[in-house]
């Protein structure tokens, strides 16, 4: 069984046991948090699907742990100019694993 949620703006395929990275939650690391934005349920051929989001259907998940991702490196530069800039971002990220998926 898999579904398709919505979080931090964007939409994870995901199913039972998976561990990802999504945007950062605040919520402590080993806290159950259930998402409700459920997109789409599907077991083999099976599929539910929202209109836009499934009444009743929850994926539940662990929080892992939080972190942050690798820099990315952002450079401006105008050749012959003399002008040049650098700047550096890390994302935050919180990792879950989905403990449940229940279709409503």
């Amino acid at each position: 069984m898999y579904a398709v949620i919505e979080s931090g703006g964007k939409q994870h395929r995901v199913k039972e046991g998976e561990v990802l990275k999504l945007e950062k939650i605040e919520a402590a690391a080993g806290d159950t948090i259930s998402f409700d934005k459920v997109l789409m349920v599907g077991a083999g051929a099976d599929i539910q699907l929202g209109a836009p989001y499934l009444a009743g259907s929850t994926v539940n998940a662990e929080i892992v742990s939080h972190g942050r991702h690798d820099k990315i490196r952002i450079v401006k530069f105008r050749r012959r100019k003399h002008y040049k800039r650098e700047t550096g971002h890390r994302q935050w990220f919180t990792e879950v694993r989905i403990t449940g998926i229940s279709a409503g």
